[in-house]
């Protein structure tokens, strides 16, 4: 089955949190947390821990997120984690990664298992598609 969905950052706030030992880098290593409301046939909220080697001054970078989403899928109530992961040049999504983590889903999504990919349109609209079984 497949749910598409759009999204918005309702928060995110950057934590305290640093690599140690602390290593220079030409890129900055960050962390924080975020909420995101989503639309469509994915229906609800996810909170987000979220780390980066991102520049700022140029757009280029890799980040890794594991989020908690609630809702409903496809219109089953209930909440499952999922990871993803992608690098851009400031241009382009390349080395992108989606998964839903097996044995998280609870409620009418308890079973869940899949895939899944993010997107963002040239207005800044924000994708979200889930690649996903029940069982």
């Amino acid at each position: 089955m497949r749910a598409t969905a759009t999204f918005t950052v309702t928060g995110f706030t950057p934590a305290a949190l640093q690599p140690e030992p602390a290593v220079p880098t030409g890129t900055p290593v960050g962390v924080a947390t975020m909420e995101k409301h989503f639309e469509g046939e994915a229906v609800g909220r996810s909170a987000t821990l979220f780390t980066a080697a991102f520049d700022q001054s140029t757009g280029v970078g890799t980040y890794v997120a594991m989020e908690s989403f609630e809702g409903s899928l496809g219109g089953r109530e209930g909440a499952f984690n999922f990871a993803h992961s992608a690098t851009t040049s400031g241009v382009d999504r390349t080395a992108e990664f989606f998964t839903i983590v097996p044995s998280s889903g609870t409620g009418e999504l308890a079973g869940i298992t899949g895939a899944g990919g993010m997107a963002v349109d040239a207005d800044g609209t924000h994708r979200m598609w889930f690649d996903y079984e029940l069982g």
